[in-house]
């Protein structure tokens, strides 16, 4: 989009992708305090709104001889709006002026905010100054709109995969008879003739309009919802932008030359935000602090289609401990004591939460506390004491099918046999995620299971812990759902293989963006550490990040803290109010019940929300009834719109690009990052393989591309790893039911034997060297051929198994490999 301006308006011109489609939106400049936005509402092709530019900046010349501005000026060049806000003057408009491609599901972009503009609306002639405005612009902007913000233009980042697929998935007998109606403007636009949604109609020919939904966001997880609050009635939908908070990552891991992308996204509520000891326990509302929805997605990427791919997905959370306790941060200690604010006997604030929860992941909810049990001095145990009796309180009331589960874990205790936690993550994830095979829970629909319930898990801070036992839980559900698409023979994965390296640089990746936004610093414990297999260098790099969280709480956070509830509208400044600096706490912005006295006093018995019993253990926000019908629409659109075009969102044919910067190049992959140079012997990426083999050791030492394209090619000549027992008695903390029944550590995959240089044959190879299977190396994965039936047929051959890996894997001979290397290299390299 681009904003144009004159003397007395803006004219904010948006379009599609292919510039065929154009609107426009018009915004007063001379009103010195109120917003006044006008819709065009009205579809313009490209010549069209030419000539409206055209003729605005006709319009809008002045004079010879008069002073000021003429004719009609471009101001920027935008990708969507993030808000108007208004602080003590007039309102200003906030713009994307750069994102950047980070994940993409089913043909949908997820882009993340590079870059950000503030432009003050009103006309400089009747603006009102006010001394203190500048401070709170200061303020505003200390919130980083380029740090870890994502949005998509097609896809509903606030909800999960599976709640987008179930709303697409439902018949549209459903919604017809409900109040989701084609709206008004819909309407209007299929009445006239130029705009008719099918063009296809006045000529006889069969109609080619479809029906799609429009469905409103899930606001808790929506962090410009106040910004766009003003405006939202009065503008059309394609004009919102909503946008959340918290990470978005993905990886590409290559099973013999399939791809499957593996997406991480973490999602941070907007309720009760905040920073470490400024935001500890829940409101008054059932709001915990340092709440994040993470959401695992593995998908075929070989079929780009939600109704034709297959498509996996598995939803976990972390949150604060639900109940009234915070920290006293005026001692300047690196633990400061826990304290109870406020006696809570029948646990309504923790009902209230576990409210929302039923609701938006049905049951059962799982709970694991991960605060320590044995202390010399009462400090963590203070919150079990606490959260137990609550839980036990709340479960009397509910059917004991759908009873909250409480696992108590001192984390801390067992970290020397990581593996007890797997076993126990076993029993935890079974139940509650995605499979198309055997009885592994869920709920059965007619297009597959889908999740009911979930995992909550915390400890005090809910970072360093809570991050690695996510990742043993996200570690174990990535198994069943690579067996649920067919990837591998056993829901199993080991440590120490390409993908679940690849798979924990992620969840690293992921842990140390949260940790930063809610502590102050990265992740002090990993992984790693809680496996015993650091470094020793990295205890001093956790030495650091202590350090670095302590400064970053002890002067920075309650800065940080005031931009936060600046930009989320938490605290809105006024003339007949304090500032938001004068303030001695944020206490009562966060906690507005408290104000005001309840009309209707919500039972201590019947906790739950009306309804929410009736459908489960399905979500009561999954369920096609009278009030989730309210949050949906039914659009009309042409089958060839552009809106709804996967392809051209997804490959952009109007963009010009280059390869090297294609989304596709930059993403992290398995066989270029992890594959280590002895893949000959065995490409698979659930191989176990030894730290210091992997790829990422070996071709993290190169300074140049040119080295490591060299070494990628050279990589099928490299001498064979040691043997499977070396290499399986390196991961220590695997316990015995990690390991295949056979006691191999290879999963759909026979290791490959390479031949040395002088033509010698491994002796477990065929006793002919001149059949000895051998394995050719391309840039995207390795492939073993077989020969072809002539000469004539070796560079087809080469072609249509190797480079491109269709066909199923074969053996190609000693000899035709010579050749091919050669073809290879001075054809395609």
């Amino acid at each position: 989009m681009d904003l144009y301006e004159t003397r007395a308006r803006y004219f904010l011109v948006g379009s599609n992708l292919a510039k065929t489609k154009h609107r426009v939106l018009k915004i007063d400049r001379t009103e010195p305090r109120d917003l006044v936005i006008i819709d065009d509402k009205h579809v313009y092709n490209q010549q069209d709104v030419q000539e409206l530019l055209g003729r605005l900046d006709q319009g809008n010349r002045t004079k010879i001889g008069q002073k000021g501005s003429s004719g009609l000026s471009r101001a920027v060049t935008a990708f969507g709006i993030v808000g108007f806000v208004r602080f003590l003057e007039g309102y200003y408009m906030v713009l994307i002026t750069k994102h950047r491609k980070m994940a993409d599901i089913g043909g949908h972009s997820i882009y993340k905010i590079e870059d950000t503009t503030m432009i003050y609306i009103p006309n400089d002639s009747v603006r009102v100054t006010h001394p203190d405005e500048a401070r709170y612009v200061r303020i505003f902007q200390s919130v980083d709109l380029s740090s870890n913000f994502y949005f998509s233009y097609s896809y509903d980042l606030s909800h999960s995969l599976q709640y987008n697929l179930t709303l697409l998935q439902r018949p549209f007998e459903l919604w017809s008879s409900s109040a989701a109606a084609p709206s008004a403007e819909e309407e209007v636009h299929t009445a006239s003739k130029h705009d008719s949604f099918d063009i296809f109609e006045d000529e006889g020919l069969p109609t080619q309009v479809v029906h799609g939904l429009q469905n409103e966001p899930y606001y808790k997880y929506v962090w410009n919802g106040k910004l766009l609050e003003r405006v939202k009635d009065i503008v059309h939908h394609d004009w919102l932008t909503y946008i959340i908070y918290g990470f978005c990552g993905q990886s590409k891991l290559l099973i013999f030359g399939r791809p499957v992308l593996i997406t991480l996204i973490a999602r941070r509520s907007s309720k009760f935000a905040g920073t470490r000891f400024l935001k500890r326990g829940a409101n008054c509302e059932g709001d915990v602090a340092n709440e994040v929805e993470t959401e695992q997605i593995i998908h075929d990427a070989s079929v780009m289609s939600f109704t034709a791919g297959s498509y996996s997905s598995y939803v976990q959370v972390r949150g604060s401990v639900p109940l009234y306790w915070s920290q006293d941060i005026s001692t300047m200690m690196p633990k400061p004591p826990i304290r109870l604010d406020q006696a809570d006997p029948y646990a309504h604030v923790a009902a209230l939460h576990f409210d929302q929860m039923l609701q938006r992941f049905g049951s059962p909810i799982i709970i694991l506390n991960l605060v320590k049990k044995r202390e010399k001095r009462k400090h963590e145990k203070i919150l079990s004491e606490e959260l137990y009796p609550a839980v036990t309180n709340l479960n009397q009331f509910l059917p004991p099918e759908h009873c909250i589960d409480y696992i108590a874990w001192d984390m801390a205790r067992y970290t020397k046999r990581l593996a007890r936690l797997l076993n126990l993550v076993k029993m935890i994830t079974r139940p509650t995620y995605i499979s198309r095979w055997g009885d592994l829970g869920g709920h059965i629909t007619f297009n597959g299971r889908v999740q009911t319930g979930v995992l909550r898990t915390n400890c005090v801070d809910c970072l360093d812990r809570t991050n690695t036992a996510q990742f043993m839980v996200g570690k174990c559900a990535l198994a069943y759902q690579l067996y649920a698409l067919g990837m591998i023979d056993k829901p199993k994965l080991q440590f120490d293989t390409d993908c679940v390296r690849l798979f924990e640089e992620l969840y690293e990746d992921h842990g140390d963006t949260l940790s930063l936004q809610y502590g102050g610093s990265q992740l002090v414990h990993r992984v790693k550490t809680y496996r015993k297999i650091a470094p020793w260098t990295q205890h001093s790099k956790d030495i650091m990040q202590t350090l670095s969280r302590y400064y970053s709480n002890a002067f920075s956070d309650a800065d940080r803290q005031d931009a936060i509830n600046l930009f989320l509208q938490v605290f809105q400044p006024s003339e007949s109010k304090p500032h938001l600096w004068e303030l001695p706490t944020d206490f009562y912005l966060h906690q507005k019940n408290t104000m005001a006295l309840p009309q209707e006093r919500r039972s201590y018995t019947l906790w739950w929300t009306s309804g929410v019993l009736t459908y489960l253990p399905v979500p009561y926000d999954e369920v096609p009834c009278e009030e989730t019908m309210k949050t949906v629409k039914v659009r009309r659109v042409n089958r060839f719109n552009e809106e709804i075009d996967t392809y051209t969102e997804f490959f952009r044919p109007f963009e010009l690009t280059s390869f090297d910067e294609t989304f596709c190049i930059a993403m992290t992959n398995s066989a270029w990052v992890f594959m280590p140079k002895t893949v000959g012997v065995d490409p698979s990426p659930f191989t176990v393989r030894k730290p210091d083999e992997t790829g990422k050791s070996v071709l993290g030492s190169k300074s140049s591309k040119e080295e490591t394209v060299l070494q990628r090619k050279t990589a099928a000549s490299a001498p064979p790893p040691p043997s499977e027992e070396a290499i399986s008695s390196s991961s220590e903390d695997d316990s015995e039911e990690d390991r295949d029944d056979d006691g191999s550590v290879s999963q759909r995959s026979t290791p490959i034997k390479l031949l040395t240089d002088s033509g010698e044959s491994n002796p477990s190879s065929s006793s002919s060297s001149s059949r000895a299977p051998v394995s050719i190396f391309s840039e995207d994965s390795v492939y073993a051929v077989s020969p072809p039936q002539s000469s004539a047929d070796t560079h087809e051959a080469l072609e249509s198994h190797v480079l491109t890996g269709q066909g199923q894997a074969r053996v190609l001979c000693r000899e035709d490999v010579l050749m091919y290397r050669e073809y290879v290299k001075n054809r395609y390299m």
